[in-house]
C-alpha cells in the first residue's frame, strides 16, 4: 500500500486469570478498605491531592511487600507484563523486570484523576478490583497531541486508530498495561458505588 502506519502505541487489556477472580477480588477488596482505614497519612494526603477519594500513592506504595495477597497479585501481574514486553520487543537480556510500586485507589461518586503519566518507570497499569455499573473507564491521550500544529478536527466516526483519545472500560478482574510515558486519566465516575483499583509500575534493572 502507498500509506503505512508507523510508531504505534500499544495497550494491553486482559483478564488477570481464567477462574477464581471473584474470590481473589473479594480478598483484595477487604484488604483495600483495611489499608484505607489504617493509613492515616494516606487519608490526609488524599484530602489535598485526591478530593473525594482515597489513594495510598502518597503513603503506601509497596503493597506487594506488605501482604501475601498482594504478593500473589504481583506473581499474576508479572506474567502479563512479560507477555506485553515481548510484544513490544524490548531487549531486556541480562536485566530483571521488577514491580517497584503498587498502591490502592478508591474512587467514590464524582471522584476523578486528572491527566498524568508515570515517570521513571517502564510499564504501568491498573488492576480492577471492584467496578460498579457505569463507573468511569481509563482514558488515554494520543501522545502526539501536543505536536499537532494547525490540525483540523477528525471527521465524525473516524477509524479507531485515528482517534485522539480512547477509553477502556474498567472491568473487575481485568488488568490493563501501557508504557509509562502514555498520558491517561480517569474521568469523574458517575456511579454511587466505589470504583476500586490497584495501580502499579514495573521497571528494569
Amino acid at each position: 500500500m502507498a500509506i503505512q502506519a508507523w510508531f504505534p502505541t500499544y495497550i494491553y487489556y486482559e483478564a488477570l486469570q481464567r477462574g477464581g477472580a471473584a474470590r481473589f477480588n473479594a480478598e483484595l477488596l477487604r484488604e483495600c478498605y483495611q489499608i484505607r482505614d489504617f493509613d492515616r497519612a494516606g487519608r490526609k494526603w488524599s484530602e489535598k491531592n485526591y478530593p473525594g477519594g482515597f489513594t495510598s500513592y502518597g503513603s503506601l506504595t509497596k503493597l506487594h511487600k506488605m501482604s501475601s495477597t498482594f504478593g500473589e497479585l504481583e506473581r499474576k501481574l508479572t506474567r502479563h507484563v512479560r507477555r506485553f514486553v515481548r510484544h513490544l520487543e524490548l531487549n531486556l537480556r541480562g536485566y530483571r523486570l521488577e514491580l517497584t510500586d503498587c498502591w490502592v485507589n478508591i474512587m467514590p461518586h464524582r471522584t476523578t484523576h486528572s491527566l498524568h503519566l508515570h515517570p521513571l518507570s517502564l510499564i504501568s497499569g491498573s488492576y480492577y478490583v471492584s467496578t460498579p455499573p457505569n463507573c468511569a473507564g481509563l482514558k488515554f491521550e494520543d501522545p502526539r497531541l501536543s505536536r499537532f500544529m494547525a490540525a483540523p478536527p477528525r471527521v465524525p466516526n473516524c477509524r479507531p486508530e485515528n482517534r485522539q483519545h480512547v477509553t477502556y472500560d474498567a472491568k473487575a478482574g481485568h488488568v490493563i498495561l501501557f508504557e509509562s510515558w502514555l498520558r491517561h486519566e480517569v474521568p469523574p465516575t458517575p456511579s454511587d458505588e466505589d470504583r476500586v483499583s490497584l495501580s502499579f509500575n514495573y521497571n528494569w534493572f
